[in-house]
């Protein structure tokens, strides 16, 4: 028998020191996303800077595909609920773009300025906001803080309205934190602010589905140890509790280029979020 235990939850939830070049990923993210806003913009296909509240940082993009929408895919982006935009990822939604959705990127303010609970409520207000652009059905995805995000859309206590929540077909949690208590352990929450309360709230693992809820927990196999275990456990759980789950590992990626796949029409990833 093999005790395992985690003796450092700060190297635990570490990304960028623990992958080559890890630092350096914003300055790739940043011009390609630049580059596809550019693309689309040219085409009159891009909706730049959508307001659905009343925060300096309550916006979204929307990009279009040719023709009518099939649907409305939201991608919520990262960055443990502190750090980064929607400009950082906007060439992500290619993939889906091109298959024939909608995408919408929201951005959110971020801790300290706000709890945790508070984002959670900002992006329910921006898929709501951007479902009322977009008709049919609705495909949540997001990375890290943002699978967390995701999957609090489709939980018991999602801030969503019925109407919109019966809409969405699929959400694919991509990286994603799915218990906060072990934050409560790291230095980010000097941050974060996290209280017990808060983190057993916020946490999906520890919140029922929403009925009819389908998850996909997708995660890269070369990923921190803490990420594959959270990846795996909201799938678990809530398979427990009557949703429709999957769990899938990606060989060769890690937590900075798990998301590549969604600028791909033909990437599982991608063919996994509109088909599944």
């Amino acid at each position: 028998m093999i005790l395992h235990s985690v003796t450092d939850w700060d190297a635990a939830y570490a990304n960028m020191p623990n992958i080559p070049g890890g630092e350096g990923y914003p300055d790739i993210w940043a011009p390609a996303a630049q580059a596809y806003r550019s693309e689309l913009e040219s085409k009159s296909r891009a909706r730049l800077g959508l307001v659905y509240g009343d925060g300096e940082r309550n916006r979204f993009d929307l990009f279009m595909p040719v023709g009518e929408p099939e649907g409305l895919v939201v991608f919520v982006h990262g960055g443990y609920w502190m750090r980064f935009d929607e400009s950082f990822w906007s060439h992500l939604a290619r993939g889906s773009v091109e298959t024939g959705w909608a995408v919408a990127m929201p951005t959110y303010t971020l801790t300290p300025q706000v709890r945790v609970s508070d984002i959670t409520n900002e992006i329910g207000k921006a898929v709501e906001t951007a479902a009322g652009m977009v008709g049919g059905p609705i495909r949540l995805t997001g990375h890290s803080a943002g699978g967390h995000l995701v999957t609090r859309m489709i939980s018991a206590t999602s801030p969503l309205p019925a109407p919109v929540q019966a809409r969405i077909a699929h959400t694919v949690s991509i990286s994603g934190v799915h218990d906060l208590r072990p934050l409560l352990n790291t230095g980010l929450n000097e941050t974060l602010r996290l209280d017990d309360a808060e983190a057993a709230s916020e946490s999906p693992v520890l919140l029922a589905p929403a009925p009819g809820a389908r998850l996909t927990c997708w995660v890269g196999a070369g990923e921190r140890a803490e990420f594959l275990r959270q990846n795996a456990l909201l799938a678990n759980v809530w398979t427990g509790l009557g949703a429709a789950t999957a769990i899938y590992e990606e060989p060769d990626r890690h937590h900075f280029n798990v998301i590549d796949g969604l600028a791909e029409p033909a990437h599982p990833l991608t063919r996994t979020l509109l088909t599944a």
